[in-house]
């Protein structure tokens, strides 16, 4: 049976204050079907190798972006990658299907608790509606949008002990996407 290979492209701009997407990060790390990035170490200076972005993209059949919810959005280093990476004539337009059928998650830790992001919560949105603009490149690019992987409470998941479940459900969903 053929298995997905998966590429992470982790984006935290200070991992050593992560209670949850460092060990998630290291977690995938070990597998042998996950091509684990962390793209602030890989590029401190956010010069983007780009056709060795596009490589690694076509060589893996799954892309999950995975970051800390700031501001309702990913740190600036995913932006810039998707900026440079996912250009015209490779990623869409007329001759741009390189990402067709490719799968596409955001992993993702927000700090706040989960019934704050619904519209009568704190934040007014799901996770989904904040995470629309993801969901719009996938389309643009033919890749198959999953549901977002979110975890909430992050910054206390070491104090409430959830960190372990936390990656159980990170484990499950790897094995899944595998």
């Amino acid at each position: 049976m053929n298995k997905n290979k998966i590429l992470l492209l982790f984006a935290h701009p200070s991992p050593h204050r992560s209670e949850v997407n460092l060990p998630l990060f290291n977690y995938a790390k070990s597998l042998d079907y996950v091509t684990a990035v962390d793209l602030y170490a890989e590029y401190p200076t956010y010069n983007i190798d780009i056709d060795k972005e596009q490589s690694r993209l076509n060589q893996h059949d799954v892309i999950i972006f995975q970051f800390p919810f700031y501001w309702y959005s990913s740190p600036s280093i995913l932006k810039e990658w998707q900026d440079l990476v996912l250009e015209y004539g490779y990623a869409y337009g007329s001759k741009g299907t390189a990402l067709h059928g490719k799968k596409f998650i955001c992993a993702i830790s927000a700090g706040g608790k989960e019934q704050a992001y619904h519209a009568d919560g704190f934040n007014h949105f799901t996770v989904r509606e904040l995470l629309q603009p993801f969901e719009q490149t996938a389309n643009l690019t033919g890749m198959h949008y999953l549901p977002p992987f979110a975890l909430f409470s992050s910054r206390s998941a070491s104090l409430t002990n959830k960190l372990g479940s936390h990656l159980e459900q990170w484990q499950q969903l790897l094995e899944q996407l595998n």
